[in-house]
């Protein structure tokens, strides 16, 4: 009963968390497109959010392993209040170069901040889970789907706030949902949860496993594919379209929160083994390889001059891309737990998860470019070549008992 508590409370916090992160993405996004920031500035202000994930994700998972997992909750958490707060001191009369750059210092606060308490979030997950590989299969599937489902609905809130309360209110509203959120941690989860021996070296914190570097590196490809049209390309597209700001938001808020949905839904949708790994692993290799043909195929629809409304044509062919890439995100949240070690897990899961702000920040990087100089139909053929590379990188990886032996 106390696993499931912590594994509760755990995802109550990180609820709060990914609201605000989606809040935040939306009202910076909508708030600097609409003071005449051009798509390449947009992707910009979150190359430091990206970035500085790398360097936490890394940190974060020998941190959550030296000092314990609720301790980096709580400095997640508190990183992302003072972000909050440092957005709001943002003066309207300071010039551009000023505005950019204290923008982009306090997204690279946010950027710290989640990726802290995303890595530690997913170890608590393997340090609570007990019950063999279908129990930590529905929790990371569970937990995953619903923080996505919960970022979407900040998409959505960010919008609103931005439309009916104004910039600076809507911060200060989501500091003081984080404030309770952490308050919660600091009352409710046993210190000493996944408190373990810490690597004692740099290069102990790269992966152990031939395993883990592949999946590791078919996420950059992976979150690269999504990011290279969602971040920059779609909302400006659509903005472009005649959406407003409050349709735009809530598009990608239902895409996120049915793309949440899903991930929740995966373990029903996959087929399953004793082991966790011998059909799970064949099951990731055919969603990517069925994943790689949507967005080419989308591109080449968007490029007949017949075509009416794009802007349908769009919003349809990535609600078909989101089935399909949640799936397969949620295979790799469960594979990444199956393939790491139980005594240095958050250590596992962090270098993952800096991959995956490696590919974040590519996508956001070529996001930006692509959008200002070849369209969403750019941004659509980047994300075909990456998950091309994600497939076939995951057609690589171990599928059975082995791959938790094969020390690199």
């Amino acid at each position: 009963m106390s696993a499931l508590r912590n594994y509760l409370v755990v995802t109550g916090a990180y609820w709060g968390f990914t609201l605000t992160d989606g809040a935040l993405r939306m009202l910076v996004l909508l708030h600097f497109y609409q003071l005449g920031y051009t798509p390449f500035m947009l992707a910009f202000l979150f190359l430091l959010y990206e970035a500085a994930g790398i360097l936490a994700n890394f940190g974060g998972g020998w941190l959550a392993t030296r000092f314990g997992i609720p301790r980096m909750l709580t400095i997640g958490l508190s990183l992302q209040i003072v972000g909050l707060l440092m957005l709001s001191a943002l003066d309207p009369g300071w010039g551009a170069a000023a505005s950019v750059a204290w923008v982009v210092a306090a997204q690279g606060i946010a950027g710290v901040a989640k990726d802290l308490t995303k890595t530690a979030s997913k170890s608590a997950i393997k340090a609570t889970s007990q019950q063999g590989a279908g129990q930590l299969f529905r929790w990371v599937a569970w937990f995953t789907g619903s923080k996505n489902a919960m970022k979407g609905f900040g998409f959505f809130v960010g919008g609103l706030l931005l439309q009916f309360v104004g910039f600076r209110p809507a911060l200060w509203l989501m500091a003081g949902l984080l404030v309770a959120a952490l308050a919660g941690v600091l009352l409710s989860l046993p210190r000493e949860l996944g408190k373990a021996k810490a690597s004692k070296s740099f290069r102990e914190l790269f992966a152990k496993t031939r395993a883990i570097n592949l999946l590791a590196a078919a996420r950059i490809f992976m979150f690269g594919a999504r990011d290279v049209w969602f971040v920059v390309g779609l909302p400006v597209f659509l903005y472009a379209s005649g959406w407003s700001f409050l349709e735009v938001s809530g598009f990608l808020a239902a895409w996120t929160i049915g793309y949440g949905g899903v991930q929740a839904l995966a373990p029903s949708v996959v087929r399953r083994s004793p082991d966790g790994l011998s059909r799970e692993v064949p099951e990731a290799r055919l969603w990517c390889a069925a994943l790689a043909a949507i967005p080419a195929v989308l591109a080449l629809v968007l490029a007949s001059e017949t075509v009416a409304r794009p802007d349908v044509v769009v919003v349809v062919g990535l609600a078909i891309f989101g089935f399909a890439f949640a799936v397969l995100s949620s295979l790799h949240s469960y594979l990444i737990l199956a393939y790491a070690g139980s005594e240095k897990a958050a250590e596992d899961v962090g270098f993952y998860y800096a991959a995956n702000a490696a590919g974040r920040l590519m996508g956001i990087l070529l996001s930006g470019s692509l959008t200002q100089y070849a369209g969403l139909q750019g941004c659509l053929w980047g994300s075909a070549a990456m998950l091309a590379a994600c497939a076939a990188l995951t057609f690589l990886l171990p599928t059975g008992a082995e791959a938790r032996r094969a020390v690199v």
